[in-house]
């Protein structure tokens, strides 16, 4: 097979429908990022214009241009928007689409959980737009502090809109974070070990394994302020012994790595880009990787930064005040390897150098006032004013935005085939450059004389006129620059002329394809001895071409990668995709009603929708649970590999493992909001305490250990090719007596809404029984498998993955039974 009948027989197997029911099916990784990337850029556009709105009513003291009411949904949609709907997602859709062609595999390890998650990310993204058109948007601010978003004191459905709405976008996150990791471990090229991985997907990873461990945090908070606005339960409410200073805490657990989860994708843009700029190597490429991985690890132990001015004791505001300065250390290494880089390199002025070199300007600003804020005193002082919403924009904004710009024009090429012919970019370069430092270096300067932010309007006699004039004509001159960089891209896509393959002489692999690269991305999967294989091989282009490497023979329809050891790169196993399908649109859209449900009061449709919810995933589970040919497969070079479905740990498996890692950081966040509540929280103890039932306690601890017993019994025996039917049924019984004890446990939780405790109690056991009947199902899905046999038959990897989650749930369950079964004894 040529070459040319090679691409023509992959681009059928690997291609989406044409149309629109294409745009609805496609499971492909490039498709998918490239939507993903272009309905970010649509929220990043809708809070551009939201921000201009917010810098007109400023222009001018007592300024009629709208209403406060209005002015407040204005200020907290811009931050929901570009925080959640805009940043996330953009870095979302640029892991998608560049970690395959980085890494050397043909896509993604879950092609159709990227395209669920987007289509989450649409459905909330939608949600929280209507409601901004409806006049019916959140406008108690992007981070929604309980009193003020209670039901008192936002009686409506604004503030529901916000904590449903994020909370269905978050669902995106958290599924691309799961996805980005596995692929990272375990679909890179043979031979690509992790000392060999580009920069950029180090940082990813990072990125990724910290969106696991800070998003749950939000989400429980988001669940916990909906049960008091919805049912009651005072969670925050000081009188009834619960306190919104949990909220905070819950909030900024998850509000401050987001700033890091936000830059350090970017930093992988700089740590990428900047070296093919330079024409040279990435200066201390271990050094930067540790940095990255200590800058995510000290990011989590920095969330009362956000909190000084409430109350904090004094060791504990030295401690994290401490923590915060100490972030400059790692940030630091990165900026000097940057600036090694360049020193020993031949830098050029192109577009994308334009764009790092305001990063550096703007990023170095931002992080010294990051270092200012971190003094206690000086936080005092300067805590909610204009020089804190100044700092936010200078590390978000210029640590975010100006590197994906950078990306943005370095991978242009790669992603549309084309050369630029206009320059319209570096003109826009220079607006927005110059058009951000007038809007917030201003804004720092009268957050100094005291401008209150999240303010309407301004006395006249406040002598702050002026500058916060200068700063809105300047924010203009900024959204003129950023429409030209849309207007570039446009002309870009359409007008400009065919170009290179490789116009950067780059030595990563994604310049190793045809531009713009076909929908399997690689005809054969290269065999990577180095960072830059195509600098070390310009050749390897060529050979992947003809099929020289893994896979180069299309069999029949199906789409086929390789798997590898997670840390030397050693091809393990073969995978086989599924092909296009609307399962993640249907299971987004039924997630998607349980929200609404939830959000109109309709609580009828939530069970339903969950109960379609639960059916779609079943039938995704079982679509492509065969392998396609058993025994050992010939992937080419004399290798032969099992099909990763009959390995004992999966992709399957490894995706549920970093699944129920960001289900253990919530119910840990939900054991921290029980210990504060308990130890900080007024009104405390409550007057009635759960009382001990030595029965339930039993009957949950013998069922947990025989549904985590009979699991690994059906483990084993599935290793060994036995009956598996012992094992089930003793963990099916194990799951039902469970579910039985937390069911008594969670009715003898007592009047929920007259104390925090009775709620606690309540969201706990509910936890656990929830997580109890995902078990059962689970094991029940087994066992009707082996009841049929043949090819449906459970392999050990089910078995590996349901006893995973049946493990976590026995552990669950055993912790919640005991936490609250003594929680009168621990007084």
């Amino acid at each position: 097979m040529n070459a040319l009948a090679r691409h023509r027989a992959l681009s059928r197997i690997w291609s989406s429908e044409p149309g629109w029911r294409g745009v609805i099916s496609t499971v492909n990784h490039s498709d998918i990022g490239r939507m993903f990337l272009l309905v970010a850029t649509l929220f990043f556009l809708i809070g551009g214009v939201l921000a201009m709105l917010i810098r007109t009513q400023l222009a001018t003291p007592h300024s009629a241009f709208v209403a406060p009411a209005i002015y407040d949904q204005i200020f907290t949609m811009h931050g929901t928007v570009m925080m959640f709907l805009f940043a996330i997602p953009l870095l979302e859709g640029a892991a998608v689409y560049l970690l395959p062609k980085l890494l050397g595999t043909r896509d993604l390890a879950y092609p159709r959980l990227s395209a669920y998650g987007f289509w989450c990310y649409v459905f909330g993204g939608l949600m929280l737009v209507f409601a901004l058109l409806a006049g019916l948007a959140p406008d108690s601010g992007w981070f929604m502090y309980p009193p003020l978003s209670s039901s008192a004191h936002s009686p409506g459905v604004n503030a529901d809109f916000w904590l449903i709405g994020v909370t269905f976008v978050e669902v995106s996150a958290i599924t691309a974070a799961v996805e980005i990791c596995v692929s990272i471990l375990k679909f890179r090229a043979p031979g690509m070990s992790l000392d060999l991985m580009p920069i950029f997907a180090w940082y990813a990873l990072v990125t990724a394994l910290m969106i696991l461990m800070g998003f749950p945090p939000l989400i429980l908070g988001s669940i916990l302020l909906e049960l008091e606005r919805a049912f009651g339960f005072p969670f925050f409410e000081s009188a009834l012994g619960g306190s919104p200073l949990l909220w905070q805490h819950l909030f900024w657990l998850f509000g401050h790595p987001e700033v890091y989860i936000i830059f350090l994708p970017a930093a992988g843009v700089i740590s990428t880009v900047l070296p093919v700029m330079a024409r040279t190597t990435l200066l201390g490429y271990r050094w930067v990787v540790a940095a990255a991985v200590a800058l995510a690890f000290l990011s989590f132990g920095l969330w009362v930064h956000h909190m000084f001015a409430t109350g904090i004791p004094h060791m504990g505001l030295a401690f994290f005040s401490a923590a915060s300065t100490l972030v400059a250390v790692p940030t630091g290494i990165q900026i000097f390897a940057w600036l090694g880089t360049l020193w020993k390199g031949q830098p050029r002025l192109t577009l994308p150098m334009l764009y790092i070199i305001g990063f550096f300007f703007t990023f170095v600003i931002g992080g010294l006032t990051g270092v200012m804020v971190a003094i206690v005193p000086f936080d005092w002082q300067a805590h909610d004013t204009a020089f804190i919403t100044a700092h936010l924009h200078y590390v978000l904004f210029g640590g975010f935005v100006f590197p994906m710009l950078a990306g943005l024009y370095y991978w242009l090429p790669q992603l549309t085939g084309r050369k630029r012919f206009f320059r319209i970019g570096e003109m826009a370069f220079w607006l927005i450059f110059l058009g951000f430092n007038g809007a917030f270096l201003s804004m720092h300067w009268v957050g100094l004389l005291g401008q209150r932010r999240r303010i309407a309007w301004y006395p006249e006699d406040a002598g702050w006129t002026e500058i916060n004039l200068f700063s809105s004509i300047s924010s203009f001159v900024m959204a003129i620059g950023v429409a030209m960089v849309v207007f570039d891209i446009a002309l870009h896509a359409l007008l400009a002329i065919q170009g290179s393959r490789n116009p950067w002489g780059a030595g990563t692999l994604e310049w190793a394809m045809p531009t713009p690269p076909a929908p399997y991305n690689f005809a054969s999967i290269p065999i990577v001895r180095s960072r830059e294989p195509l600098a070390a091989d310009p050749a390897i282009g060529d050979q992947i071409a003809r099929g020289e490497y893994f896979l180069g023979a299309p069999r029949g329809d199906l789409r086929e990668t390789l798997t590898v050891d997670a840390a030397s790169g050693r091809p393990e196993a073969l995978v086989v995709f599924p092909g296009n399908s609307t399962l993640p649109i249907t299971l987004a859209a039924a997630t998607g009603a349980a929200f609404l449900g939830a959000l109109i009061r309709a609580y009828w449709i939530v069970p339903l929708a969950l109960l379609l919810v639960v059916g779609i995933s079943l039938r995704w589970g079982w679509s492509q649970h065969a392998a396609a040919y058993p025994g050992l497969q010939n992937v080419g070079r004399a290798t032969l590999l099992p099909q990763a479905i009959e390995t004992d740990r999966s992709p399957g498996w490894w995706g549920s493992a970093f699944l129920l890692l960001a289900d253990a950081v919530l119910y840990g966040s939900l054991f921290f909001g029980y210990a504060f509540l308990w130890t900080v929280g007024p009104n405390w103890p409550p007057p009635q305490w759960l009382s001990l039932s030595v029965f339930e306690l039993t009957l949950g601890l013998i069922g947990a250990a025989a549904a985590a017993i009979g699991l690994h019994a059906a483990a084993r025996a599935a290793s060994r090719g036995a009956s598996l039917w012992r094992g089930l049924l003793i963990a099916l019984a194990g799951a039902a007596t469970t579910i039985a004890a937390l069911a008594m446990t969670l009715t003898r939780a007592g009047q929920l809404t007259d104390y925090a405790y009775g709620a606690t109690m309540f969201v706990m056991i509910a936890y656990a029984l929830i997580h109890a009947a995902i078990a059962a199902i689970m094991i029940c899905s087994l066992a009707y498998r082996t009841l049929r046999g043949g090819a449906s038959r459970p392999r050990t990897s089910n078995v590996n993955i349901v006893r995973l989650w049946t493990d976590y749930a026995a552990f669950v369950a055993v912790t919640s039974l005991i936490a609250t079964q003594f929680s009168s004894y621990l007084t």
